[in-house]
């Protein structure tokens, strides 16, 4: 970042969530119709990172389809990039209802739970400038997890391009708003809880 650009950085710190990965139970893959963060979950994956790989996803809500001749689901579509990409498919465990980013998390968290996985360690393989959002919301379902976020630039939207396009700029500032004004109803459900 240029000395011009530092006052962006708590943004970028913020928003940009990334880990080394680590040998973890499950690799998640949250929902989408872009095939980098499958692609990047398949490395690690072959890398022998995890056992399982979990794909999220049936269609964006805002769409209320996903477009597509050949897969019915976004899973679908992520479990055939998984797949050639030398993925077994006994190491995939789909998850094909969500709509949205928090609905993956709900989702997979049921599925675990269904599967009788314990998940002490995850990598999350999501967009670089959707860690943030997609870390806090499976954070919040899984709470006894701890997450390695090792995302993935798609986009051309990374740490350190992002505030250099007039996209780039309102993907990750959208980001900054969604983080606040999406947590407002879960927040108020954990106050009720205590």
């Amino acid at each position: 970042m240029s000395e011009n650009t530092m006052f962006y950085q708590c943004l970028t710190d913020f928003i940009f969530v990334e880990h080394e990965p680590e040998k973890a139970d499950m690799i998640f893959v949250p929902g989408g119709n872009y095939p980098e963060a499958a692609l990047h979950a398949a490395k690690l994956y072959l890398e022998g990172f995890a056992p399982y790989v979990m794909p999220s996803g049936r269609y964006s809500i805002t769409a209320g389809k996903f477009d597509s001749p050949v897969y019915g689901t976004e899973c679908d579509y992520l479990c055939d990039i998984l797949l050639r990409e030398g993925v077994p498919e006994t190491a995939l465990l789909r998850e094909n209802q969500a709509t949205y980013t928090y609905e993956n998390a709900i989702y997979s968290r049921k599925k675990a739970d269904e599967l009788g996985l314990t998940v002490r360690k995850a990598i999350l393989s999501c967009q670089a400038f959707h860690a943030r959002r997609s870390l806090m919301y499976y954070q919040e379902q899984f709470p006894e997890t701890q997450f390695l976020v090792c995302p993935v630039v798609t986009r051309g939207i990374g740490r350190d391009t992002w505030f250099l396009t007039e996209n780039g700029i309102d993907t990750v500032l959208g980001e900054v708003e969604r983080c606040g004004a999406q947590f407002h109803q879960i927040m108020r459900e954990h106050m009720q809880k205590i």
